[in-house]
Order: structure tokens, then sequence, then C-alpha cells
């Protein structure tokens, strides 16, 4: 290597450093960049990251060339990670990552089962040797997928006797949204129960739309599903949470949700709307998605490493 390899944490003013480094790496990946400052500028400042113990920035020839963040608000034992690197710099990249397992077992403590978790695209910058051969092994595959929408697309109609209410009123409505999402999405995989204000810190919501977070209701059932979606995103509309109750599926509530959304967006003036989905959703989400014109933009696969 004949450039100096240094590493430091990163700091909220390397907030656009990094931007463009991810930025970089997308291009790579999925062929243009989609990462927006505001969202790196969330991950720096978030309550349950220490940057000078969780956050780390290599430089080679005084450039940055791999970032990597630790965190752990997912209950004991569990640890979660970014970890991004320019193609070439596979010094930097193993360092980061000694640097990432270290730092998980301490947040880990010891807990049984305890697991650092990782998402990176299926065809990653990252050597493709070195998270086998760490001992990571994979263990989920989700697609991000798109549809492209346009101020011809219209509201859908309801199934028969649903309504459909913004969550733009009073907190007691944030916090039904939060309970419905709790509700239908506890049995996905890799869900975490969170209280209300925890949960608000994760989504980053405090600055949250939150006219763009719809709930259904049946007269028979009362509420049955949630739909939280964002429009902070320089690329596309995105819909974050998408779940409906045990008791109403099969029943079109999702279906009717989602084109609800893509008529959203369409008036708002996006040409696209993004989601992610566990390709293995038990609910068969992917399905649903596919039946409404949704194609798969760029697929990530989830690694786990025991700690």
């Amino acid at each position: 290597m004949s450039d100096l390899l240094t590493v430091r944490p990163a700091g909220p003013s390397d907030a656009e450093d990094i931007c463009g480094l991810l930025n970089a790496v997308d291009l790579i990946e999925i062929g243009r960049p989609e990462t927006d400052l505001a969202a790196v500028e969330a991950d720096l400042n978030h309550p349950d990251v220490d940057l000078a113990r969780d956050s780390w920035l290599a430089f080679e020839g005084g450039g940055l060339v791999a970032y990597a963040l630790v965190w752990a608000d997912s209950g004991p034992g569990r640890v979660d990670a970014e970890h991004y690197v320019l193609p070439g710099h596979r010094a930097a990249a193993v360092r980061l990552l000694e640097l990432m397992e270290v730092r998980a077992r301490e947040l880990a403590a010891g807990a049984p089962g305890a697991c650092l978790r990782l998402q990176l695209n299926v065809a990653p910058t990252l050597d493709a040797d070195l998270l086998p051969g760490r001992g990571y092994r994979t263990v989920r595959r989700y697609h991000v997928m798109t549809r492209a929408v346009d101020r011809a697309e219209l509201p859908p109609a309801p199934p028969a006797g649903l309504t459909l209410r913004p969550c733009d009123g009073d907190e007691a409505e944030r916090r039904r949204a939060h309970a419905l999402i709790e509700e239908t999405f506890a049995e996905h995989f890799g869900h975490v129960d969170r209280p209300y204000e925890p949960w608000l810190d994760h989504i980053d919501g405090r600055g949250l739309d939150w006219s763009l977070v719809w709930i259904a209701s049946l007269p028979e059932l009362g509420d049955v599903g949630v739909m939280l979606t964002r429009d902070d995103r320089t690329s596309m509309g995105w819909i974050g949470h998408l779940g409906v109750a045990k008791a109403a599926r099969g029943r079109g509530v999702g279906g009717f949700l989602l084109r609800h959304g893509f008529a959203a967006y369409a008036a708002r003036g996006r040409s696209t709307v993004g989601l992610g989905v566990d390709t293995a959703n038990e609910t068969r989400a992917l399905a649903l998605y596919e039946a409404h014109g949704m194609e798969m933009h760029y697929a990530v696969v989830t690694w786990e490493l025991a700690l």
C-alpha cells in the first residue's frame, strides 16, 4: 500500500464528506447516487450513537475511502452496523471491520445469542471474500422496489366500508400509528418492539410529515391498517411501513393503501415511489408489490456475525 492508512472517529462536521463517499458507492452499486445529506446527519446525531466510540472514518492519501458506524438500539445482544468502502481499499475495509467487531462485542456485553448485523448490496464494493472469511453468514435478502407514478394516477376506490385518515392530528393519532406498526410487524424478521419515544428516534420521526402517514379502518374491526411514508428523499417518495392486521388480511386493504400512496405522491409531483421488502416475508408482501407494478431497483443482503 503506497498511501498511509489513518483512521479516526466521525463527527457532525464530516456529514458532507460521508455523504459524498456513500454516493460514490451508490453510483458503483446501483448506478446512481441516492444518499441524502439529511439521512447521514440523522445517523450522526442519533441519540444511541456515541460517535467517539461507535464511528470510524478511514483515509488514504488524504482522501476518505471508508466509513463505518455501529449502534445498539434493538434490544440486548443485537448490534447493527453500516460499512462502506471504495473499491481497491482492502486494508481500510478490514481495519473498519475489526473496529466494528470489537465495539460490537462491548455493546453486546456477552448477551446470549449476541450478533452483529450488516446490510450490503448483493454486489458490494467490499471484497467478496472478506465477510465469509471473518465468520459472517447471510440471513436475509431484501429488495428495494420502485414504481413510476405521474399525475394521471387517480386515488383508488376503497374496499367496502373502509375509511382512511391521515395522522396529522393530535399525539394520540401518532401513537395509534405506532401501535399498529408494532402489531402488524410483530412477526417480521428483525422486528424490534420499541416504546413510542425510542421508536420516534429510530425512524427519525420528530421531523416527519405526519400528513403522509395514514390509518385504515373497517366498521366491524376498527383500525386495521397503517402506512407510514416520507417525502424527504431526493430520489423518490418512500413507503417505510405498510402493515395490515391479521384479521383484515385478504380484503384488499394492503393493495388499497399502496395505490393510495402512489396517487398521493403523484399529486405531490413525484415521479417514483419506492419501498423495501423482505423477500421471505410470510404475508407475501413481495407478491403484492409486484402485482401492483413495482419492480426491483436493487437487492440487499443481511449479513450476521455471531458475537
